[in-house]
Formats: C-alpha cells, structure tokens, sequence
C-alpha cells in the first residue's frame, strides 16, 4: 500500500465513477457498496443525475498537473462544507471522513477525492493518475503498483494492445 487505505480507496471510486455513466440507481448501489462508501443514500434520480454530472470534474482533477490539482482541491474544498474527522466503522481502523455522513453523496464523493488528491499532491504522485494507453479508449488509470507498471484501465484493453502487438510482430516475420 502506497497511500492510506481511505486514500486509495477514494481514488478508486473517482476513477470508477469517472470511467462508468451510471445508468440506473441500481448501478450506483453496486458502485457504493463494492466501494465501501457509508452514510447518506437518496437513491433517487436527483442522486443518479449529481453523479453523472460530477463526472467530468473529477475527469479534469484527475488528470491535472499537480499545481493545477492543488488549486482545483482548493476550489472544491472551499464550496463544500469539509470538516475532517477520524472515524472508525465496520471492520475499518481509523480513517479521514471529511464530510458530514449525510451529506447528498455527490458532495461527499466529491469532498473524498478532493482529500484524496491531498495526498497525492503533497507526495508528487499525481502521475499515478492518467489516461489508458489504448488508443481507442478514453479511460482513467489508478496505478498503485511499486514499479509503475499500470498502463491499461483494464484487462479487456491490455489483451487487445497485446493482440494487436503480437499480430503486427507477426506480419514482420
């Protein structure tokens, strides 16, 4: 583990999030729960529609530079109402909540990664973020390896670039 569990985790989901439109409420509880968010859930369209149209902002966090990363977690941490606080639940140690748990769940997402990045900024590992190397995907990447080694955002893209390698190595020999 590079970073604290809560950090990564946070990460996680904004990369999720970031790479998946929910379509359904449905899609969101699965969301939710595989990542292990607590507290409020309104279940609703006005819920499904706050998550989608985070999207894209936590698109441009993600992929900035680290000083336009700092000034964009500055931005956001200032319109929402953060107030960080130890907690500890489930079978979770102590980790950072930096929101009210009933908070609608866009802000909390979005006051989670905000923190997230902190971390991220202040280690200068903002460049474990970045976009697929597949040419024909647009997706995110977390790489939390040692070695650096991530480059696809999923086993589906690293096995088309390793085909399309091995078929291009193949009309050359």
């Amino acid at each position: 583990m590079l970073f604290a569990y809560d950090t990564e985790c946070s990460l996680r989901a904004a990369v999720t999030l970031v790479n998946t439109a929910f379509a359904t409420t449905a899609d969101v509880d699965t969301w939710y729960a595989h990542h292990e968010y607590t507290g409020r859930r309104d279940r609703d369209a006005a819920e499904l529609a706050a998550l989608n149209a985070l999207r894209p902002a936590l698109r441009d966090l993600l992929t900035s530079d680290r000083d336009r990363a700092a000034t964009l977690v500055n931005d956001l941490l200032a319109q929402a109402p953060a107030s960080p606080r130890l907690v500890r639940h489930g079978d979770l140690d102590w980790h950072v909540h930096a929101i009210a748990d009933n908070a609608p769940l866009a802000a909390r997402v979005t006051v989670e990664t905000a923190m997230a990045m902190i971390d991220l900024v202040r280690a200068d590992e903002v460049s474990r973020l970045s976009q697929c190397t597949d040419d024909t995907c647009d997706n995110l990447v977390i790489d939390l390896t040692r070695n650096r080694s991530r480059r696809f955002c999923s086993t589906a893209c690293a096995n088309r670039n390793a085909v399309a390698a091995y078929r291009a190595r193949a009309k050359k020999g």
